[in-house]
């Protein structure tokens, strides 16, 4: 059985119309209300896994300190630092990180994976005594982005741990075993590969979603994000995701919820999928 903590590594903020895709705002402006650039607040949340082995696995890294002003004006990231004050809370130092595992390589899931030293201007791994996973045909995505993802995909922070020879690469096989009670689903609707963990933990099966369903509000159908580079393949994939969840009672951990760190859900009287419960992991 998994030990889990989750890891709060900060905000960011995202267009509302982009996060909800082609759901109208007067619906989604009630859900998560923005700003007058119609910026909406958004978590980055993170998941500590140890092992009764001894490994301390950190799922995602958030966004990081390393983006130039612009980049930062426009995202706004708020509280970069809590990464390691939320390890810190959970007993645990940088260097006690075994391995880091990162879902797919846009810069708010990965960012954090390498840190600037705010005094030197050094950039260096933020877990130096981590082995790093990916997968190779993810990796070679963002190698060679597309139009859509390329400003999604920055290469500084991913290709230092490449050359570092600290990157590692999963199997791309569906339900791979990445260690005991830990596997791995591939989803290809919001980018190449990405990598959502299932977890066997004491609160039940736990599926870290990542961006396959980045908060509750995406767990109704037609509520599928702009940035999903196939999103009829994301409708396919919710489906199964959110069957499977509702009838064997898994918990969808929500890496950008910022009011809940996760759900389940049921099916309703017409047979649709909906929301049954949202909160805190502490509570299930």
């Amino acid at each position: 059985m998994l030990k889990i903590t989750p890891i709060f590594s900060g905000t960011l903020e995202l267009d509302g119309g982009a996060m909800f895709g082609v759901v109208p705002k007067r619906l989604w402006a009630k859900l998560n209300p923005p700003d007058a650039n119609n910026m909406c607040t958004w978590a980055l949340r993170n998941l500590l896994v140890q092992s009764p082995d001894g490994r301390n696995v950190l799922i995602d890294t958030g966004m990081g300190n390393k983006q130039d002003d612009k980049f930062r004006a426009h995202f706004m990231p708020q509280n970069e630092g809590a990464l390691f004050e939320s390890l810190a809370a959970a007993g645990l130092a940088p260097e006690d990180i075994t391995d880091v595992f990162l879902t797919h390589l846009h810069f708010d899931h990965c960012g954090g994976a390498l840190w600037k030293n705010e005094t030197t201007g050094e950039i260096a791994p933020s877990f130096p005594n981590a082995r790093y996973w990916s997968n190779e045909v993810h990796y070679q995505w963002a190698m060679h982005p597309n139009e859509r993802e390329r400003a999604s995909f920055l290469k500084e922070n991913f290709v230092p741990l490449r050359e570092k020879g600290l990157l590692h690469f999963v199997p791309v096989e569906q339900n791979v075993e990445f260690l005991p009670g830990f596997r791995v689903r591939f989803y290809y609707g919001h980018t190449e590969a990405l990598m959502a963990p299932v977890l066997d933990t004491p609160f039940g099966t736990v599926v870290y979603c990542a961006d396959a369903l980045p908060s509750q509000w995406h767990i109704g159908m037609p509520y599928v994000m702009a940035y999903d580079v196939r999103p009829l393949v994301t409708l396919e994939e919710k489906g199964q995701l959110l069957g499977d969840a509702a009838a064997e009672g898994h918990i969808l951990f929500l890496e950008h919820d910022p009011v809940a760190e996760c759900a389940t859900v049921k099916k309703d009287e017409k047979g649709r999928i909906v929301v049954d419960k949202v909160g805190f992991l502490k509570d299930s």
